[in-house]
């Protein structure tokens, strides 16, 4: 039977998505779980994978064109007792939709933005193009060497320092497309302001290396006691934990925090659900299972979306502190520094070894004013600085 293949809403304040990319081609057969087409989210360019097995008819939705939620992008069979798929092949198109002709072909043929747009200006038929990318998308290299074919007085589309060879261009993956052009719209409509806190972990790592000592349950980092502390700060001040939204200012029940996970796909933002009650060992699990899935970019679209903050840990690359953008369709973002040694004064002003992590939370002014955001920064400290906290129900 025929069935619509929908734009889906991938985020709580998602309203629309682009489409970036046909994985599977018309007449062609999936299955479960396996992707059928890249769509632009509010925090990346996602693979959405089939809910039943199919037969894709038709591809109605044009590249890069903002649709709403719910927008038909295609149409699909499932086999099922009802009009079957020839005779869906022959149903006149909907009013508004885009009839395909031949010259369709080379819009369709899988390449990447940069490529059709070089191939665009100088004339290049994409169907003649044999791609070296993945299933045989087309890159920018692959025009080398068929410049003949731009027509007389057109400029190159290839930047000048490229051309002559003081450099290399390659053209941005989807990902990195997204993330690019989200960040640019965080930091043109989103305020910002940036509170930082210094936070002495000493209590932190003597515990951390005690209960791994135990050998029971997952193995704990810091980023899995930052995570919890966020968690729970959400839960003790629930006024902090509300977004920005079209229709007006979003308070959410649940403490989900996002975790920041640099993969080779680009950036991903896996959201770690209630935290709030969580116990380390749930903490380190949830965030062992989602940094495997975002490593191996099988995160499906829902387990991207929602929550008011996102925790970016720079850690492991010997920075002293880190101010980070904060993600569209959230408020906050915490970035996380590396544990440091240094000697602080005491009581009597003598010299103190103290181990310390800076903390930066970014945070949308419409949101939240400076009182609110800082006293939710001090929260997250307390929990740090007074790690036994975190091992309470």
């Amino acid at each position: 039977m025929r069935r619509p293949l929908l734009v889906p809403k991938l985020g709580l304040t998602m309203t629309e998505g682009a489409l970036v990319e046909w994985l599977v081609q018309p007449g062609s057969r999936f299955e479960i779980g396996q992707s059928l087409f890249v769509i632009e989210s509010e925090k990346a360019a996602v693979e959405v994978p089939a809910e039943e097995a199919g037969l894709l008819l038709a591809v109605d939705a044009a590249i890069g064109v903002p649709l709403p939620v719910g927008a038909v992008l295609g149409h699909w069979d499932d086999g099922k007792e009802g009009e079957d798929a020839m005779q869906a092949r022959t149903v006149p198109a909907d009013a508004g939709a885009p009839v395909h002709s031949p010259s369709d072909a080379r819009a369709r043929t899988p390449s990447t933005p940069l490529a059709r747009r070089v191939a665009r200006e100088r004339g290049i038929d994409l169907a003649r193009v044999n791609g070296s990318g993945p299933g045989g998308r087309i890159r920018l290299r692959d025009l080398e060497g068929m410049a003949s074919e731009m027509p007389a007085g057109a400029a190159s589309a290839v930047p000048a320092a490229c051309a002559e060879g003081a450099g290399r261009l390659r053209a941005p993956t989807a990902t990195e497309q997204t993330i690019a052009r989200r960040l640019v719209q965080s930091k043109r409509d989103i305020p910002h302001f940036y509170l930082s806190v210094e936070v002495e972990v000493s209590r932190l790592l003597a515990l951390r290396e005690e209960l791994n000592a135990l050998g029971d349950g997952p193995r704990l980092t810091v980023n899995h006691f930052i995570l919890a502390a966020v968690g729970r700060a959400l839960k003790d001040m629930p006024e902090a934990n509300r977004v920005w939204t079209d229709e007006g200012i979003l308070s959410l029940e649940a403490a989900d925090v996002g975790m920041a996970v640099n993969t080779e796909h680009g950036l991903l933002v896996p959201m770690l659900r209630g935290l709030g009650d969580a116990s380390l060992a749930n903490v380190a699990a949830l965030a062992q299972a989602a940094l495997g899935k975002a490593r191996a970019a099988r995160l499906a679209p829902a387990e991207m979306a929602g929550g008011s903050i996102t925790v970016s840990n720079a850690g492991m690359h010997d920075v002293s502190h880190m101010a980070s953008i904060i993600n569209p369709s959230q408020s906050m973002i915490l970035g996380v520094g590396s544990v440091r040694q240094l000697f602080r004064p005491d009581a009597v002003g003598q010299p103190m070894l103290h181990r310390e992590i800076g903390l930066v939370l970014s945070a949308d002014h419409r949101v939240l004013d400076g009182v609110r955001a800082l006293g939710f920064l001090k929260i997250v400290r307390t929990y740090l600085e007074q790690p036994l906290r975190l091992m309470l129900a």
